[in-house]
């Protein structure tokens, strides 16, 4: 999927309330025989629930959603019908906090074990209390080095004049506040007024240098040569450019870049718990967590399912999976809490320079 809004801020979730985007799956709410699923859109393949079906006999309806905070607003104003929910790592602290999101009881939970060792106990979940991860992947770097002409390996390249006009950015504040704060050498998730500022600072810099903003269109600009380097996020979109063109490559910078990961929680007010046991169990055997890299082209957070992946030029797509030594320095986004308002001060000005 597009995570076009993964690093979107908090205080959407208010302006979210307003949505719709609710299905009928409300209407099976508390059938022993179904599960209905709240999730980003093709992060879970239809192989993935046509077996879990055929297995267990429980019917599976999957809605989608584009936003974390979106998803956030819609258990926040109660009456769902979800039984499972898809966050990503920030978003998993304020549901549980909001107590939308069930404790899970470890003793009903099959495959823990699977769990590759940097999603186990994360900083985000201690513990892993309340939510399984499920797809993983990071923002980086995607650059045509026919057009650039040299490797790229730092978001400093995002400023080099040589490739003015060729340069974008993701769309999202937070997204674009990672290269901000790490270019000074300043953590991605960092509160700090003062820092949060000299990002802001370095963002004004750059606006000159680049083509724009974007977040829809980056990889078929950056394949075509039509632009040469892209902040850009780890996934479909991605992957395919580096397979379609040999000359594109993604990376992460020296600097970090930051690491993202969706998991599955169950809802608080969940009538179907068994069934959303039953779910996570299933989606933790490898054989199953291997389809959302075969099916999706996303990152799985299983390790053992690496195994047993089919397309293993998929493993070896770092657009997919990035290689470990590039994961030192990257960062997993937490929610800024009241330094918002700095980001958003910030970013205010950006966009209007």
């Amino acid at each position: 999927m597009k995570h076009t809004t993964r690093a979107a801020s908090v205080a959407a979730v208010a302006a979210a309330l307003v949505l719709t985007g609710c299905s009928a799956s409300g209407s099976t709410e508390g059938a022993p025989n179904s599960l209905s699923i709240y999730a980003w859109a093709g992060e879970i393949p239809d192989s993935v629930i046509a077996g879990f079906e055929a297995e267990t006999g429980i019917s599976v309806t999957v809605d989608t959603f584009d936003s974390n905070e979106t998803m956030i607003a819609k258990l926040q104003a109660g009456g769902s019908g979800y039984d499972i929910v898809e966050p990503s790592q920030y978003a998993v602290g304020l549901l549980a906090e909001r107590e939308l999101i069930q404790k899970l009881d470890e003793s009903k939970i099959e495959g823990l074990d699977n769990i590759a060792e940097k999603f186990r106990d994360p900083s985000f979940d201690p513990g892993n209390e309340h939510s399984i991860p499920w797809a993983w992947g990071t923002t980086g770097i995607l650059y045509n080095e026919a057009c650039t002409g040299r490797e790229i390996t730092s978001w400093e390249d995002f400023w080099d004049p040589k490739f003015a006009g060729k340069v974008y950015m993701l769309d999202n504040m937070l997204s674009a506040y990672i290269a901000g704060l790490q270019v000074n050498g300043y953590s991605a998730t960092s509160t700090s007024e003062s820092e949060i500022s000299t990002a802001t600072d370095s963002l004004l810099e750059q606006k000159p240098n680049l083509a724009g903003y974007n977040s829809t269109n980056y990889a078929d600009l950056v394949g075509a040569g039509d632009a040469c380097i892209a902040q850009a996020y780890s996934g479909t979109v991605a992957a395919t450019a580096v397979d379609a063109n040999p000359d594109v490559r993604f990376t992460l910078p020296t600097e970090g870049g930051t690491l993202w990961t969706d998991s599955f929680s169950i809802v608080n007010d969940s009538d179907a718990t068994d069934a959303a046991y039953q779910w996570i169990n299933y989606t933790l055997r490898p054989e199953v967590a291997a389809l959302v890299t075969d099916d999706a082209s996303l990152a799985s957070t299983n390790a053992a399912a690496l195994e047993v992946i089919a397309n293993q030029d998929l493993v070896s797509n770092p657009a997919i999976y990035a290689p470990e030594e590039q994961l030192t320095n990257a960062e997993f986004i937490t929610d800024p809490g009241a330094a918002l308002s700095f980001y958003q001060a910030g970013w205010t000005r950006v966009r209007a320079s």
